[in-house]
Parts: C-alpha cells; structure tokens; sequence
C-alpha cells in the first residue's frame, strides 16, 4: 500500500536550518507529484510547497518563498524540504502528501519546533 514517512523534524534556533525528508513506497512515485503541508497548533492545514512528478514545476506559499526548497529524488523514491532562515512561525507540523490513483495520501507528519 501507499506509504508515506516524514523525517527530520526537530528544534531549531530562528534563523536556523533544517531538511525534511518523505520516504515513499507502494506506488510509482516517479508518475505523481508531491507537495509539503504544515499545521501549526490551532490553525488550519497550509499549503507550504508542491513539485511535479518530474521536478521542473514548484510552486510555493509566499510565507516560505525564498527560504524553502522543495526537491526530489526518483531514483530514491524521495522528497526533501530544505528549510532556511527558519521563523517561530514556522512552527508546525509537517507532512508530505501526494494524489495517487485518485486518492490522497498523507505521511504522519513530522514536528518542527523553531525557538530560542
């Protein structure tokens, strides 16, 4: 089945950095594209960035343009965030997600913590 596994969350001082990763397995994850979400605590689900299958379209929310980076590795099966000049509003938890045979599938997400 479908699988999606987040890693490299954690605490970082602002202005720090962090790399975010998604593990994908159980469908061909070269054919789809995939996108980073993030909620914070108390707030709604956003959209943080997505990439296409083939990497040559990205797209990102304008609260992380210039700071994150979306990226992927098909031979791997994996999807990077690269995240700079981190912000406490960056706070949240993050997920990788993908649309795949119609349906949508979610990893279990991972925390990031930015605080001094």
């Amino acid at each position: 089945q479908v699988q999606l596994v987040e890693s490299g969350g954690g605490l970082v001082q602002p202005g720090g950095s962090l790399r975010l990763s998604c593990a994908a397995s159980g469908y061909a994850f070269s054919s789809y594209g995939m996108s980073w979400y993030r909620q914070g605590r108390g707030k709604e689900r956003e959209l943080v960035a997505s990439i296409s299958a083939t990497g040559l379209s990205r797209n990102y929310a304008d609260s992380v343009k210039g700071r994150f980076t979306i990226s992927r590795d098909n031979v791997r099966n994996m999807g990077y965030l690269q995240m700079n000049s981190l912000k406490p509003e960056d706070t949240a938890v993050y997920y990788c997600a993908t649309v795949a045979r119609g349906r949508d599938y979610w990893g279990q997400g991972t925390q990031v913590t930015v605080s001094s």
